[in-house]
């Protein structure tokens, strides 16, 4: 009897050991990130989880390219190189930020080369560090990086499961300055100003007074510019270009017309370091046919990259292509309306476009939004996608833009319908209203690194997104599937997606009470069924078509456990 009365303590202290290591190990999970992103979920751009970052914005990897083509000017107040470049984002990826954030594919503005001088467009001297002024598509800015920066970038990420997409621009050069010329006039209009009253005054014609707009829907040959000649030749390079351009229109049979040769250019990037997207700049002021032919071109060198590297392809996924047609709203269906003409951009090389509605629709309550995406999806847009976001570089309307609902702007950017935009900083509060900002620089400041590493309040929000964020890139069915409501108090609704052989089916619930709460999944998981809340680390059994928790969390993530 006394040995017993030893071995029954022993025994009780084994056990209260395991349970407080199992303890320990969610606890520490819970401050950096609560579940991990699983291996072999097939990945659907339907219902990707896109994080879009400004590359001069996010974070710096280098300091000897902080100030580079003699950018020495003053500037107002962030419109000038801050410091940012691709082996921020690289060190970003080695640790495990997208990741721990569910991110599975990463945007970043143009990185080609900048015009090298400053201009003012009313808001304050500015350099090019957005990326959206080109100078040479051939060659990387060196405020940016360099190619070599952006191949490790390119392997990192695909190492890491996330794909890459570049943003391009196909529309403008950069501004004229002291120091970068107009291009020729058989490439370039400098007149009139764009009016976006019809479909003419919105495609030909340029954005502002001093942003030359290429000639895009011009088939007339023309010479490349004295310029651009004089600058490879100083760098070595004139005859490979020379070369890979006779190639490319041999190939091809196109007219050696301004377009074809941008398309040329954006598309090396692609043949080169296998990038996987691209996000297209300024769509409407386009004839949409150049879409059709850089879609073409840009499948073409994806598939030709696959076939040389075989060892390093992702998936059978296509080439990803998503359009900003500035005011495009998932209302609207398939088309978008300039007055007097109706175009249809998803016959034109697009998989997605860039959904300026949810930024109002966040407004509402979850089932009206979610609902309406749902209905749209799968009716009018079936077989498309649209991109969500509510903060944005350019939109000087976001959802929150005093951050006083980071929880609500979370569950609705990630939870909604269709793929979403997490714009940097959106996750850990950073601020949109910037003293001494004008214009658009309020949207662009630099990443609050430091507010993550210090502040409770914002590792709180952090965290949500990260739980939230890592379980839509566990779970297709969340962006891309179908959604039902299954409970309306408290609210509980269910997702499913099937592709194939592939299905993927879960449930999720907001605003619930805090304390003991009962979901009813009755209809989509049947009794018996063991699920895991990975919110809340907890199993649960469905039993007469509910399931009950008992914890503190207002939001409920429940997966079959497997």
């Amino acid at each position: 009897m006394k040995k017993l009365l030893i071995v029954i303590p022993i025994l009780a202290l084994i056990c209260s050991c395991k349970e407080v290591k199992k303890d320990s190990i969610i606890e520490k999970q819970s401050e950096t990130i609560t579940q991990e992103t699983k291996k072999n979920v097939p990945f659907f751009w339907e219902g990707a989880n896109i994080y879009f970052l400004l590359t001069d914005r996010f974070n710096s990897g280098k300091t000897d390219n902080d100030t580079t083509l003699n950018r020495k000017d003053s500037t107002a107040v962030l419109r000038g190189f801050e410091g940012g470049d691709i082996s921020g984002i690289s060190k970003k990826i080695d640790a495990n930020y997208f990741n721990d954030l569910g991110i599975n594919a990463i945007w970043f503005t143009p990185i080609v080369e900048q015009v090298h001088g400053p201009t003012n467009e009313g808001t304050g001297n500015t350099y090019a560090y957005h990326g959206y002024w080109a100078k040479d598509w051939t060659a990387i800015d060196p405020n940016f990086g360099t190619k070599k920066d952006l191949e490790d970038l390119v392997k990192k990420a695909h190492a890491k499961g996330i794909r890459v997409i570049l943003d391009v621009v196909l529309n403008h050069t950069g501004p004229v300055t002291e120091f970068d010329p107009v291009w020729p006039e058989e490439w370039v209009r400098t007149e009139p100003k764009c009016e976006f009253t019809t479909y003419e005054n919105t495609t030909a014609c340029t954005l502002v007074a001093n942003l030359p707009d290429i000639l895009t829907e011009s088939n007339e040959p023309v010479e490349l510019p004295d310029a651009l000649l004089a600058k490879w030749k100083e760098e070595g390079r004139l005859s490979q270009e020379l070369d890979e351009l006779n190639l490319f229109f041999e190939r091809t049979g196109y007219p050696r017309a301004p377009r074809f040769y941008i398309i040329k250019w954006l598309t090396d990037y692609i043949h080169e370091f296998g990038v996987d997207g691209f996000r297209v700049d300024t769509v409407k002021h386009v004839n949409e046919n150049a879409w059709s032919e850089l879609k073409k071109e840009a499948e073409y060198a994806f598939q030709t990259w696959k076939k040389k590297n075989p060892s390093k392809v992702l998936d059978d996924n296509s080439f990803y292509m998503v359009g900003e047609v500035y005011n495009y709203g998932i209302s609207s269906g398939r088309e978008f309306d300039f007055g007097d003409k109706k175009v249809d951009y998803f016959d034109h090389g697009f998989s997605s476009l860039i959904n300026f509605d949810l930024k109002n629709d966040a407004h509402k309550d979850y089932e009206t939004v979610f609902k309406k995406y749902n209905t749209l999806l799968n009716t009018k847009l079936k077989g498309k996608s649209v991109l969500n976001y509510l903060t944005s570089h350019d939109d000087g309307s976001p959802f929150d833009r005093e951050r006083k609902k980071p929880y609500i702007a979370a569950n609705m950017l990630l939870l909604t319908p269709g793929a979403s935009q997490v714009y940097y900083g959106d996750e850990t509060l950073r601020p949109l209203n910037i003293e001494g900002a004008e214009g658009d620089a309020h949207l662009r400041s630099n990443m609050n690194w430091e507010d993550l590493d210090s502040l409770p309040s914002v590792k709180k929000v952090h965290e949500h997104w990260q739980k939230l964020g890592t379980f839509r890139a566990n779970h297709p069915a969340v962006g891309a599937g179908k959604h039902k409501r299954l409970s309306k108090k408290p609210y509980v609704f269910s997702r499913m997606f099937v592709n194939k052989e592939y299905k993927d089916k879960v449930v999720l619930a907001l605003d619930l009470p805090k304390g003991k709460k009962s979901l009813k999944v009755k209809g989509f998981f049947g009794d018996g069924t063991k699920l895991y809340d990975t919110y809340s680390n907890t199993e649960v059994i469905v039993q007469n078509g509910k399931v009950s928790l008992d914890n503190d969390f207002d939001t409920a993530l429940l997966e079959l456990v497997e």
